[in-house]
Order: structure tokens, then C-alpha cells, then sequence
């Protein structure tokens, strides 16, 4: 179910939603036309300035706009959804639920996401130092005494933006959506006031002009297409954001507001250009009268601190579902608002971004720099959706091959032509983005390998349950008073810690609960489905709590619901038995040492079961057990 949706339909309710939509999902691509028309003509494989190129570089902004966005995305991508939740990782469970089925290339899918999900933490952390900072070179516009300041400003912002996530954005979040909505009206304004003065521009709306600049430029055009795609950065976070607002909204907000807001702002650009060739230093700014410039400065910077408020909420978001799924160690992860379940806060993911983004701006210094960096990113996750699509159609809607190739084949071609493009910049940026998602990868599957291990370790030494139940009935071992919870992976065997209790301290408890925690394939598992409990001999039971990898888990609150199963808990007389594993790198099979290594120090910072369970730190007992890897 995705939270956040209207219910009755009603056109207020839907004008709502989409004027929420504006302030969360579209700022990343609504702060765009600050740097991509003209890095387009200034950037690493900039072109003449001449009216011809104008035309076309403004078609191909157009028209990628178009497919990209609306022909890719809105008709497409975004009918592909994971119980209403959006995004590569719910892309990547919802493919797996049904190519396992098909027993066909799963673990090439998980490569995919994973990875898809790494190059968004790189675009987390771009961002918000290039729209901050080409937001604040507005200034300099204005007078060259702010130069020297632009740096500093940006760095102020952008600790001020760190720093109030905290507070989470619900109290904020409700005039996102009227600053952003004011963003796209000055955005569109100022090319309607460009435009009446070289209505010419307006050719660019005809694709034969994008042709035509292909034709003429050959390779150097293709070169440009590493420019063009800045226009298309945010696209992602249509697909990303559907499950805060549903899908309707966010396709009425596009096609009806800000995609023609863009369009009329890049044409207007391009008008201005055409009539003023100096204009190129900055034709975002220029666009507007100069009463205008400093309140836009400020207009700007709202809108591109909301636009990196976005990235950073999503890669919250994303941790969350790395870490249900088994991908990331446990984070603390904080709830900010008691109605939108979405809106989290985790402290190691914030400082880690704020950290990475305070040294992109010092490195890369202006936003034309970071432009080089960016688009790697962005394209990569195109390129990842559009391949995690075609599982799905083929294997979910049962598409005809043919037909899920007619439909796919020219997303992907378009999309492998803006990442290889983007490739041309990887000596000069691109690479950061890359280093950077490489790195997470790494991360990401050696954790998950990690535990596969230690669950197997953990096994060599369990016995299966029929075999304890059957040396129990005719022991003599003594049963004490009250409730016996052991946590474990797997149900059918005798958990670590249940075994070393027993040989420790000679006793079971009355009562004795084997729980697993298990994360589905789905963002949420509703209530009804949440706690499957089973009675099993001796007083034992077995209880399997489920949660969806957008739902935080509370097992004492689940427990609480045993009553209606005839087993009432009540926690004063209930004791938790978790085992504390101390790992040990050995030369065994299983994992390169350096990544036994890397795994150790993991899980050395990850938080403890007992925070990420709610369980009461006073009903723990923790037994420590050695375990090489």
C-alpha cells in the first residue's frame, strides 16, 4: 500500500497531492536550466554559439525531455510499481519475486540493483553542490565583489540544510510545494519574456532541428549529448518518489506544470542567446530583468535546497531498504513525523553525505566543474531501470519477447547513448560518482555475504528440532518460571544461543519462543499478515514476524498481539536470548580476506539487535560465540 495517496479521488484531493509533488519529486530537474544550456556551449566539448546550434541543442533538450521523461518514465516506468512504492531496490524485489520463478538471470538482476542503488548515493551527494552551487553564482552576476564569497555561502547553506534533517521535514515540508510551484511560474515567465522577443526560437520545437544538428556535427554532436543530459537529472526521482505520492499526481504535475514551465524556460534561454551572445556567462540569470536578479538568487536557493532535500530524503529511504533486504548493517534509523512513515532520519548516512558534499564544493570549487561529474550517475540508474523493466514485463505481465523489445530496446539505446557520452567525462569527474557507487557495491555484497556465512557457521553447530524435542522429553532438565524468546534465522534447528543456555546454565524457561524476523520482497506486509505463531511440543513455540523493507521492525510490540493467538506475553516476565557473534578471519572458503576484514569492521559499527528490534535493553540476555568466517 503507498501511503500518502488520496482516497476520494476528488480533483482537490489530486491538486493537492500534485502541488506536493512539485515541492518533493521535481526540484531535482527543476533547477536544471541553471547549468545545462550553458554548459552545453561552455562545457569540456562546448560548441559555437551560432543560431543553428541553438536550434538544435534546444531540440535535443526538448525531445530528451520528452522520451526520457515523459515517454519513458510517466507511460512507462511508473505502471511498474512494488505495491505502490517506486525505485530501483522495490524494482529490483519486485524482478526477483518473479525471475526466480522463472529461474532465469537473478543474480544479474541483484547486480544491477544493487548497483543502481550505489550510483544513487552518488547523485545524493552531487546534487546538492552543484544546484546550491549554481544557485549562489547568481551573485556574481550581479556584481564580481561576491566572487571571492560563492564557495563560503555554499557551504553555509549546505551545513544549515544538513544540519535541520533532524528535525525531519514535516513542518517544512508544507511550504515545499508553494516555493517550487513559484520556482516554475518565474521559470516560465522569464521565457515567455525571452521568447516574445525572438519568437524564432520557437523552431527548436520541430525534432528535424535535433536531426539535423546530428547530421551536421556527427561525433562532436554525440559528444554533446553529455551536456544535453543535465536537463534530464531528477528523472529518477519521479519513479522514486511515486510511493509518497501515487502515481496520478505526479503525471498531472509534470504534464500540466512543470514540464512546460522547463521547456518555455530553455527556449527563452535560447532566445536570449541568440539576441545576446555575451549572454552566455550565464543566460539562467540574465533571462531576467535586472530588478529581478537578487530575489531570484534567493528563489534559487530555496528551490535547490528543496531539490537536494529530496536526494538526501531518498537516500534515507534507500538505506532503510538496503538494511530490511540484508544489503547494509543496522543504522539507527529515527522517525521524524507520526503520520508520513516515510519521513526517516539516519545520523550516519546524513554526516557521511554532508561530509562528501562539503568536499566535492572545496575540489570541484564551480558548478561547471561538477557538471563533469555529473550525468554518470543519473544515466547509469536510467540505463539499470529500463534492463530491471524488461524483467518485469517479460515475467510479470507475461509480454510477448517481441513486444517487451519493441518497447525497451529504444529506452535502453537512448539511454546507453547519454551514459556513453557521460563516459567521455570520466578523466575530468566522472569518475567520482563511479569510485563511489564501486565502493558501496563492494560494501553492500560483502554484507550480504557476510551474514550468508555466518548463518552457515551458525548452522554447523545447531540440531535439527525433532532430534532436542526427542533428548528433552527424557531428560530430567529443569523448567523456571516465565518466557524464553531466542532469535533465529532459521526455525527448523535449535538456535546457538537456546543450545549454549542449556549447557550453561542447566535450565529452560516454562515457555519458549523460537522468533524470526523476516523481510519480505514487498514495502509493506500488513497487519493481518505480520505474526504467524505455531505451537510446537513441549511448551515450545514458533513465531514468524514479517515486515516489508520500507517498514522498521518493533517485535515487542508484535508480541503483544500473541494474546489473540491464546499465548499472552507481557514482557516484565520475558527474557530475550540474542547471541553476540565475535568474528574471526580465517583462510576458510567463503570470502577474499580483505573483505572477511572489511565485514568484521561492519559489523563492529553496526547497531545492536536490540536497538533495531525496539527490544528492552533490561529483558536481554546476550551469549557471546565465537565464529571464523
Amino acid at each position: 500500500m503507498a501511503h500518502g495517496h488520496a482516497t476520494d479521488g476528488s480533483k482537490s484531493a489530486l491538486f493537492k497531492l500534485a502541488l506536493a509533488a512539485v515541492g518533493v519529486v521535481f526540484g531535482d530537474i527543476g533547477t536544471s536550466p541553471l547549468y545545462t544550456l550553458r554548459e552545453c556551449f561552455t562545457g569540456h566539448h562546448a560548441l559555437p554559439l551560432t543560431e543553428d546550434n541553438i536550434l538544435g541543442i534546444l531540440s535535443l533538450i526538448i525531445w530528451s525531455i520528452t522520451f526520457v521523461v515523459t515517454v519513458k518514465y510517466v507511460l512507462f516506468v511508473m505502471r511498474i510499481d512494488n505495491e505502490g512504492e517506486g525505485g530501483v531496490l522495490a524494482l529490483l524485489a519486485l524482478a526477483l519475486r518473479y525471475v526466480k520463478k522463472a529461474r532465469y538471470g537473478a543474480g544479474t538482476l541483484v547486480a544491477l540493483g544493487l548497483f543502481g542503488a550505489a550510483l544513487f548515493y552518488g547523485d545524493s551527494v552531487i546534487t546538492p553542490a552543484i544546484s546550491v552551487l549554481s544557485a549562489m553564482e547568481g551573485l556574481k552576476v550581479a556584481t564580481p565583489v561576491f566572487d571571492p564569497f560563492i564557495v563560503p555561502f555554499t557551504l553555509l547553506v549546505i551545513t544549515g540544510l544538513f544540519a535541520i534533517q533532524s528535525r525531519g521535514t514535516e513542518k517544512v515540508g508544507t511550504f515545499f510545494g508553494p516555493i517550487v510551484a513559484l520556482w516554475f511560474i518565474a521559470l516560465a515567465l522569464a521565457g515567455i519574456y525571452q521568447i516574445i522577443g525572438n519568437p524564432r526560437v520557437l523552431l527548436a520545437i520541430n525534432p528535424a532541428y535535433a536531426v539535423k544538428f546530428f547530421i551536421h556535427h556527427g561525433t562532436y554532436g554525440f559528444f554533446t549529448l553529455g551536456a544535453v543530459v543535465l536537463a534530464l537529472t531528477g528523472a529518477e526521482a519521479l519513479y522514486a518518489d511515486m510511493g509518497h505520492f501515487g502515481r496520478k499526481p505526479i503525471v498531472a504535475a509534470w504534464l500540466w506544470f512543470v514540464m512546460p514551465a522547463l521547456v518555455l524556460n530553455y527556449l527563452g534561454q535560447g532566445a536570449l542567446l541568440m539576441d545576446n551572445p555575451a549572454a552566455l556567462e550565464n543566460p539562467f540569470y540574465l533571462a531576467f530583468p535586472d530588478w529581478a536578479l537578487y530575489p531570484m538568487v534567493l528563489l534559487a536557493t530555496c528551490a535547490s535546497v528543496i531539490a537536494s532535500q529530496a536526494v538526501i530524503s531518498g537516500a534515507f529511504s534507500i538505506t532503510r531498504a538496503a538494511m530490511q533486504l540484508g544489503y547494509s548493517p543496522r543504522m539507527d534509523v529515527r522517525h521524524t513525523s507520526e503520520q508520513a512513515i516515510g519521513q526517516i532520519y539516519i545520523p550516519q548516512v546524513n554526516w557521511a553525505l554532508y561530509a562528501i558534499v562539503v568536499g566535492l564544493v572545496i575540489a570541484f570549487h564551480s558548478s561547471s566543474n561538477l557538471a563533469a561529474a555529473y550525468g554518470i550517475a543519473v544515466t547509469g540508474t536510467m540505463v539499470i531501470t529500463a534492463a530491471l523493466s524488461y524483467a518485469i514485463a517479460r515475467h510479470k505481465w507475461a509480454w510477448p519477447r517481441s513486444l517487451t523489445l519493441a518497447v525497451v530496446v529504444p529506452f535502453l539505446v537512448v539511454d546507453l547513448a547519454f551514459l556513453s557520452a557521460n563516459a567521455l567525462k570520466i578523466a575530468d569527474g566522472g569518475w567520482f560518482p563511479l569510485v563511489m557507487g564501486g565502493m558501496l557495491f563492494v560494501l553492500m555484497t560483502t554484507w550480504k555475504r557476510g551474514r550468508e556465512i555466518v548463518a552457515e557457521r551458525l548452522q554447523e553447530g545447531t540440531i535439527p528440532l525433532a532430534s532436542f524435542f526427542s533428548r528433552q522429553s527424557s531428560s530430567k532438565t529443569h523448567r523456571v518460571a516465565g518466557t524464553a524468546v531466542f532469535m533465529t534465522a532459521n526455525n527448523q534447528v535449535v538456535p546457538y544461543a537456546l543450545l549454549h543456555n542449556l549447557k550453561h546454565n542447566k535450565v529452560l524457561h516454562d515457555r519458549v519462543i523460537l522468533l524470526t524476523v523476516s523481510t519480505e520482497n514487498v514495502p509493506y506486509v500488513s497487519e493481518r499478515d505480520r505474526l504467524v505463531l505455531q505451537p510446537l511440543d513441549q511448551n515450545f513455540f514458533r513465531i514468524q514476524i514479517r515486515y516489508g523493507f520500507a517498514q522498521d521492525p518493533n517485535v515487542p510490540a508484535v508480541l503483544q498481539r500473541c494474546k489473540e493467538f491464546g499465548l499472552p506475553i507481557s514482557m516484565m516476565e520475558t527474557s530475550f536470548f540474542l547471541s553476540r557473534e565475535t568474528l574471526i578471519s580465517t583462510i576458510r572458503p567463503g570470502m577474499a580476506t580483505w573483505r572477511e576484514h572489511l565485514f568484521i569492521s561492519m559489523a563492529k559499527n553496526a547497531v545492536s539487535a536490540t536497538d533495531f528490534f525496539k527490544i528492552p535493553a533490561n529483558r536481554v540476555v546476550e551469549l557471546g560465540t565465537q565464529i571464523e568466517l
